[in-house]
């Protein structure tokens, strides 16, 4: 009985799996938020979102012309040194888009929002990107627009690689449906594909996406072995209201203090931070928040100052806080600040907090770290069940796709090529999208939106919006990352680190013959026009890539 119990758990999984990557990938039902809105780091990177996704992922259909819907509007969080947080950055950000969508569109996104009639995504991309370095150096702090090594086609028709932050916005559109009336809030360097149905009828004013375990509330020995005391972790109530509650990285026993509000437990699991909030709630946060919001002061994330004083009691949220070296008084008026809002807040026929599952097999690619952009990347010459979604995901459906490859080139049966032009070499176990080459000796190498004579790479080897005219061309040793930084007078510069290097470790330092560290270089990119470059770097591509005669 149990292995034919797991063997059904097994193909419910996969059916699941299955179908949520039709729903994101399929071209004649599109799933999009209504409105998307992205969150940037300055005015230029805004500018640069709006014009892309609306060309885009995000692009009206053709018979559409009507309809103010999908709709996209980015803005930048001008907020005072330090940040804003992502909890004050989420009320801050849309704010900021009713206003635009008033200015720019004439519409009342908060009305729409309160009449149910239209459901909402917000994006977090603002930050350095610090353990992603060099790549956002590379975008000139654009740390969203991150290319990945296969190709989607543009408004021009042409082909080129996709951004972290589209593949985003493609992945978590099949919540839209289910979330009319509602903000959805992402982080923009994550994808997952759930296991989980990603259709429901939202029960609460917030609700929490989480990996739910099991359907029985874990013993002490399992906590420690699933590494619950590790993480942000969302218990279910047993009853049928199943609400929830929040605690952060603490044993078995004093979750199961904390979490006594709940009255029996019935599921945990560690959460994915990605939350969606009712209109009705939303309003009353920006309400509370208004002194903070109007100042553009303080910093607030969801997490601490949200969800656990909303659903712990004082002095179990007041302890929790101590671990991250809060004083107990500043935490207990936190506490009571957001006790008095809840009090006043009219609940109506829902629930304050609850969860919303993904699934324990869940695929989930997280583009964050060098490291990660290196695995999930070469992940697509792998043969598993999720290498095969992934593909699924990026419409990778052949070895080659877009390009046009030489006879004089020898190439595996695994290697991954899209939207590249090569006319001799060899290419093994390598990912590779917009590049063109007179010739290539890549070797477990991921290489993206580089042109040159001659390119010569590694095994783990990275290289990035590289342009070089020498007859030697590039070259890059095992575990080599090289990228290029471009201003806006076109003056290119490489920027170079090693596979083993984390950026946010190194973030101030000089490394692997750098004339700068990456503090230095991300500060020389501050407001850059990234749209300009952008358009700058592609003409230098072509001048180059031009010289190399006919494909």
């Amino acid at each position: 009985k149990s292995l034919v119990f797991v063997f059904e758990s097994i193909t419910m999984a996969s059916e699941a799996l299955a179908t949520a990557v039709k729903a994101m990938t399929d071209p004649t039902s599109k799933s999009l938020f209504d409105v998307t809105i992205v969150c940037t780091t300055d005015d230029f990177q805004a500018e640069y979102w709006m014009e892309r996704l609306s060309k885009g992922v995000c692009k009206k259909s053709d018979d559409d012309t009507s309809s103010k819907f999908p709709l996209v509007l980015a803005v930048s969080e001008d907020w005072s040194k330090g940040g804003a947080g992502n909890g004050l950055g989420t009320l801050y950000a849309f704010e900021k888009a009713c206003l635009a969508a008033k200015e720019k569109c004439d519409i009342d996104l908060a009305a729409l929002m309160a009449d149910k009639q239209i459901s909402a995504a917000l994006y977090h991309t603002a930050g350095k990107g610090t353990r992603l370095a060099p790549f956002p150096a590379s975008e000139n702090n654009n740390k969203p627009g991150v290319k990945l090594p296969v190709s989607q086609k543009l408004s021009d028709g042409s082909y080129a690689p996709i951004t972290v932050l589209e593949a985003v916005v493609k992945q978590t559109g099949v919540y839209a449906p289910s979330r009319k009336g509602r903000l959805s809030v992402f982080w923009g360097d994550q994808i997952f594909i759930p296991s989980a149905a990603f259709e429901y009828t939202p029960t609460h004013h917030a609700d929490i996406m989480c990996t739910l375990l099991g359907d029985t509330a874990p013993t002490a020995e399992e906590w420690v072995e699933k590494g619950l005391d590790k993480y942000g972790v969302i218990a279910v109530s047993s009853g049928e209201s199943k609400d929830a509650a929040q605690v952060e990285k603490v044993d078995h026993a004093t979750a199961t203090k904390m979490l006594k509000v709940l009255g029996d437990i019935g599921q945990v699991g560690p959460s994915l931070g990605s939350f969606s909030v009712s209109a009705e709630l939303l309003q009353a946060l920006c309400t509370e928040y208004a002194p903070e919001l109007k100042a553009k002061e303080g910093k607030f994330d969801t997490d601490p100052h949200f969800w656990m004083p909303l659903t712990l009691p004082d002095e179990d949220y007041i302890a929790l806080m101590d671990q991250k070296g809060v004083p107990s008084e500043e935490s207990k008026a936190h506490h009571v600040r957001m006790s008095k809002m809840k009090a006043s807040f009219e609940l109506g026929s829902m629930g304050l907090f609850g969860a919303v599952d993904v699934g324990t097999d869940a695929c989930w690619w997280d583009y964050g770290l060098v490291k990660l952009y290196s695995k999930n990347n070469l992940k697509f010459l792998e043969t598993d069940s999720s290498a095969d979604l992934l593909r699924e995901f990026f419409g990778v459906t052949s070895n080659q796709m877009y390009s046009t490859i030489g006879e004089k080139v020898t190439i595996d049966g695994s290697s991954i090529i899209s939207a590249s032009k090569i006319k001799s070499g060899t290419i093994s176990n390598s990912v590779i999208s917009g590049v063109e080459a007179i010739d290539v000796s890549l070797d477990g190498a991921i290489v993206v939106n580089c042109t040159a004579k001659k390119i010569t790479a590694g095994k783990n080897s990275i290289l990035y919006n590289l342009v070089d005219d020498s007859d030697e061309g590039i070259v890059a040793g095992e575990g080599d990352i090289i990228v290029s930084v471009t201003d806006e007078s076109g003056k290119i510069e490489e920027l170079r680190s090693k596979h083993s290097i984390c950026g946010g470790e190194a973030w101030k330092k000089v490394v692997a013959g750098n004339t700068m560290s990456f503090e230095q270089v991300h500060a020389n990119n501050m407001n850059s026009n990234v749209t300009a470059i952008e358009k700058k770097r592609k003409a230098i591509f072509q001048n180059i890539s031009s010289t190399f005669g006919e494909f």
